[in-house]
């Protein structure tokens, strides 16, 4: 298992703070990782990224292995060479994309067959190419290959996908674990928990995979077009479920409301485009809620994005100005946008740590909430 400590647990909800050790360092809890989908993490680079607090960043397996290929970063010396970034990566299956960006898949017991969105070539994904892509690219947390059921899925359809994850899972944990890292450094696997809408489902999956024994496990198949009263039911029915000694990955999730209520369910890591791609259009986020800086309100407004923020952007540009270059569509102000962004997100998981260790969870949780929705823009 990887080694992860359960330092407190909040005494209201099932909030917790914790921390895993790595050979690329230690990671503490509840975190947020930027999402580096294909060897970046759009339009900053790994040192601002660093500076923004991240202490874990996420890789793509599904866009990493069609470009640039696995024996340019296997000659470069894995993704963390290849990326200039010295701390933890974690890589998904590759599983979600190969379902929701082909251009056509086939889906069988024995992996995905499908043709690649980039140039239509055909692939086919398994439990262990999957693997073995996750092996070169060198990530320190390795997802098992999953089926992640669309929503709305039926009842059948959601328990074959379920099943058919739980077997890809078996066949992935076999291949790790007869298996040496290629750089010297350990992988740790997680398994992932499916069964769309259904509780029983859900129930099913985790007695599944905890049987199996992984490093940890996520909550997947919950950001893929539900309401947003059905992730978070789902996510409170099934992160407690989990094994207290091991980490509880939400994925795919989500806005700031979002991830302080899965914490408060008992997740402790969480991954999301919504910071690096919001702040390109033009949305960036705030203790007061989301503004929109493209707004002509901002034209003449020379404070800074949020007040109440240290990151580089807010201590050094205005919103008039922020506003500005990305309505003259500057590469500039997609810059600026997304540090503060990501840093606003990694502060957030921050701050609700040390509440969490604090004992004041609940009553910090219920303050950020009033602030930041009374007062969105």
């Amino acid at each position: 298992m990887i080694p992860f400590e359960l330092q407190k647990s909040d005494t209201h909800t099932n909030a917790r703070a914790g921390k895993f050790v790595t050979d690329h360092g230690t990671v503490e809890t509840p975190i947020f990782m930027p999402v580096g989908t294909k060897g970046s993490v759009k339009a900053v680079s790994p040192e601002e990224v660093n500076t923004a607090g991240a202490r874990i960043i996420l890789g793509n397996t599904y866009h990493l292995y069609l470009k640039p290929g696995l024996d340019v970063i296997e000659h470069a010396g894995g993704l963390h060479k290849f990326m200039h970034w010295d701390k933890p990566i974690l890589t998904d299956s590759g599983g979600f994309q190969v379902f929701s960006l082909a251009k056509l898949n086939e889906i069988t017991d024995d992996g995905v067959t499908f043709q690649s969105h980039i140039d239509g070539s055909t692939h086919h994904f398994d439990p262990q190419l999957s693997m073995d892509i996750q092996r070169v690219l060198g990530s320190d947390i390795v997802m098992a290959f999953d089926e992640c059921a669309p929503y709305p899925s039926d009842y059948q359809y959601a328990k074959e996908a379920m099943e058919r994850t739980h077997r890809w899972a078996e066949e992935c944990l076999e291949i790790v674990r007869n298996r040496d890292s290629l750089y010297g450094t350990k992988q740790y696997l997680f398994g992932i928990v499916q069964g769309s809408t259904f509780e029983d489902l859900r129930k099913e999956s985790v007695d599944a995979l905890t049987s199996l024994g992984f490093d940890g496990y996520a909550v997947g198949g919950v950001a893929v077009g539900e309401p947003k009263e059905e992730v978070r039911r789902i996510t409170k029915f099934t992160a407690p479920l989990l094994p207290d000694n091991q980490p509880r990955y939400l994925m795919g999730v989500g806005k700031p409301e979002d991830i302080v209520e899965s914490i408060a369910a008992g997740i402790d890591m969480f991954d999301c485009v919504i910071p690096t791609r919001n702040a390109r259009n033009g949305l960036v986020y705030t203790w007061d809620g989301r503004v929109t800086i493209r707004n002509a309100v901002y034209t003449d407004d020379h404070t800074p994005i949020d007040k109440d923020c240290d990151c580089y952007t807010c201590q050094h540009y205005t919103r008039a100005y922020i506003r500005h270059l990305l309505n003259v569509n500057e590469i500039f102000g997609h810059r600026l946008a997304t540090i503060h962004n990501l840093h606003f997100f990694l502060a957030l998981t921050s701050r609700a740590r040390q509440a969490i260790l604090n004992d004041e969870f609940g009553s910090w949780r219920d303050e950020f909430l009033a602030r930041y929705n009374l007062n969105r823009k």
